[in-house]
């Protein structure tokens, strides 16, 4: 008899647990400056980084992020080496494969791609061209997705706004706001990207301070890592303004945020065996080296949670 109990028991634990689990679901979603593949970046170029960069995504295991800078081939690259992940987006340069990309990544098993989209940040947003005092091209790329497990559908801008024209960042936040209203009307909404602008900018704070998106570093219960988010490869370097945002709607409660300082070293044997110093083991070889940045941006991740009706 006390075995039934315990089992009837251990069945009803178990269906609560999990009903308490689709009550209240996580998402992690981030934001990531690839740096395109300039040649003259030497050892900071992508054929040394594609292989952390994907790495550091499944550690941290973002379940979707939006990427700026990536050229075509370099998404190749990384979708090759990301299996669980598909993703969306088009050149900026011809709104095919030319140019790049504001991609966002998904984790395919975890979502459904209901519908996606590209727009152009410029007075005419149909087709790739400069807008207002811009330099170059800059797209936003959407996509509609739903949760396969809870059925929550949520909406999915992802941008790089330009990095010399100041009328043409302030107009493209203005510009967005007007997109997700169309696009997205009132459904849970993330905006992520590269906005080359910090959060006391105009620019920021027309989104911040606007009825549909609020800053998810701000709201977080916990903040971590570095406080601004543009390194330039400089490993050392230090400064308090965050150009990399991911902005939520109300739908969603933001549990930490972190700006990730990862590090890694190339494998490159361009440097001389340290003398033991007898503070470690004889066996082990130490050699001279230099931290390296996985981009000239950090990675940014915001861990939210969404209640399920």
């Amino acid at each position: 008899m006390t075995h039934k109990v315990n089992k009837v028991f251990f069945v009803v634990l178990s269906l609560f647990l999990s009903l308490g689990s689709i009550d209240a679901q996580e998402l992690r979603v981030a934001s990531y400056n690839l740096r395109y593949d300039n040649p003259a970046d030497s050892l900071n170029n992508w054929q040394y980084r594609k292989d952390i960069v994907a790495k550091l995504i499944q550690f941290h295991d973002f379940d979707i992020f939006g990427s700026q800078e990536g050229l075509q081939h370099m998404l190749a690259q990384l979708s090759n080496k990301l299996p669980e992940y598909s993703y969306i987006g088009v050149g900026r340069d011809d709104g095919e494969q030319k140019g790049e990309h504001s991609a966002i990544f998904y984790k395919t098993k975890m979502f459904q791609l209901l519908d996606k989209g590209d727009f152009w940040l410029s007075e005419n947003t149909s087709r790739p061209n400069v807008g207002w005092d811009a330099a170059l091209p800059r797209i936003v790329s959407w996509g509609k997705f739903k949760v396969k497990q809870t059925g929550m559908e949520f909406y999915f801008f992802n941008t790089h706004f330009d990095h010399v024209g100041v009328q043409a960042r302030k107009e493209s936040a203005k510009l967005i706001l007007r997109k997700i209203n169309d696009i997205a009307k009132d459904k849970p909404t993330l905006l992520t990207g590269d906005f080359n602008v910090d959060q006391n900018s105009a620019s920021f704070k027309v989104l911040n301070g606007s009825d549909l998106l609020s800053d998810a570093y701000a709201l977080a219960e916990l903040q971590y890592g570095a406080e601004g988010t543009f390194n330039g490869f400089k490993i050392n370097t230090r400064s308090e303004s965050r150009i990399d945002h991911v902005f939520v709607s109300r739908d969603f409660k933001v549990l930490k945020h972190g700006i990730l300082t990862d590090t890694y070293h190339t494998n490159l044997k361009t440097f001389k065996e340290e003398e033991n110093s007898g503070a470690h083991p004889r066996e082990i070889s130490i050699y001279k080296n230099e931290a390296r940045l996985t981009s000239d941006h950090y990675p940014v991740l915001s861990i939210l949670k969404y209640d399920v009706d």
